[in-house]
């Protein structure tokens, strides 16, 4: 049965990136679908695509007034659209639109995709977020994980007391956008190239990243160092466009700003890092690297380390430590180009095993069906 679906996030331009297919697959499946979520350059083709756009503006400052207000906005908007499902996504739209979704008797469908900097701290800001989830998720149809780790949290901490959560892959990856491509081996290419993809925060690594290229560049000329994200001074953890630069001047890294085309960056990297210092959902830079047929290096962190299996597809390093994100790329550099060939390739497997996209949607559509 045709039904309207409802989709909040906080920025139109994460759906396009990242939720795209699961907006085709809900249209193809005969639903009418509704993005709530602040207004950006991303909107319009995103109505292209056959959805409809409710503007909800969205500050992401942890503002009681400003969110309550947030709350208003999401409830005008479910009074407006009227939909049968919500899907909430990132933290505010989970836990404001949830609440408004509840207010209007509509069931929800929530993903929890990493946890940030709130849930590692056991300060104010971090009690009152675990009480609005509890609040916001308690009558949810479906708690959706992007990771076991976040799930026996939200679980054991008593966060979710139903049982009426599952497990997914992440956000999952596109493995025909994503496609295999081997390796360049020598002398197609005499130098190795290590690709960070990510927002410049501190707490993506970005410093140990660069620490660690400082270190190997004393050494390793024909080692190239690379970070590839915007800049977002909104983020308390932001790195500023000067600090940046500084680097690029030493001439260890190479910033490559903000890019559309990832994989175009991926196809010419020899390894992905992310050597995130808190805990992500999935994160989606490492399945598309892998998906490719990249090499990975990332933290041992929850959410993280589910995309590596390690000395497979890729190594773990330690949180916030420099010297062993710089051992675990020596492991990279002291590889064969077969044998970093090979990791590529166990990647490939991985993702076609664990992490394909289908999966998520196709759990998508089976809980919109049964709701």
């Amino acid at each position: 049965m045709s039904k309207t679906i409802a989709m909040g996030y906080n920025t139109c331009h994460y759906v396009w990136l990242f939720r795209r297919n699961l907006l085709q697959a809900l249209m193809q499946d005969g639903h009418d679908v509704v993005i709530m979520a602040p207004k950006d350059a991303y909107t319009e083709q995103l109505v292209e695509m056959g959805v409809t756009h409710f503007d909800v503006p969205m500050k992401m400052n942890k503002n009681p007034v400003s969110d309550y207000f947030l709350y208003r906005r999401f409830l005008k908007a479910f009074r407006s659209v009227r939909p049968d499902v919500y899907l909430g996504y990132t933290i505010k739209p989970n836990v404001y639109g949830s609440m408004a979704a509840h207010k209007m008797d509509v069931p929800t469908v929530n993903n929890i995709a990493g946890l940030g900097t709130v849930f590692v701290s056991e300060n104010i800001v971090a009690q009152i977020a675990k009480t609005l989830y509890r609040i916001a998720l308690g009558r949810a149809a479906m708690v959706f994980f992007q990771n076991p780790d976040d799930r026996r949290l939200f679980t054991t901490s008593g966060i979710v007391k139903h049982e009426r959560h599952d497990l997914l892959p992440g956000s999952g990856v596109d493995l025909t956008k994503f496609s295999f491509s081997p390796l360049p081996v020598p002398p197609e290419r005499d130098t190795l190239r290590f690709l960070l993809i990510g927002r410049m925060l501190w707490d993506k690594g970005v410093g140990e990243f660069v620490e660690a290229a400082r270190q190997i560049c004393k050494s390793r000329p024909d080692v190239q160092f690379c970070l590839l994200g915007g800049i977002d001074n909104d983020n308390p953890s932001a790195i500023s466009q000067e600090q940046i630069d500084a680097w690029v001047a030493d001439g260890h890294v190479s910033y490559l700003g903000y890019s559309d085309d990832v994989p175009a960056e991926i196809l010419k990297a020899d390894c992905v890092v992310l050597p995130s210092a808190y805990p992500e959902g999935t994160p989606r830079t490492l399945l598309e690297a892998s998906a490719i047929g990249r090499p990975i290096i990332t933290t041992d962190a929850p959410g993280c380390r589910s995309t590596v299996d390690d000395g497979i597809n890729g190594y773990l390093c330690a949180l916030r430590d420099s010297s062993d994100l710089l051992e675990q790329i020596e492991k990279i550099t002291a590889l064969s180009p077969k044998e970093r060939s090979d990791m590529g390739r166990a990647g490939r497997a991985k993702m076609e095993r664990e992490f394909d996209e289908t999966i998520v949607i196709e759990k998508y559509l089976e809980m919109i069906r049964a709701l």
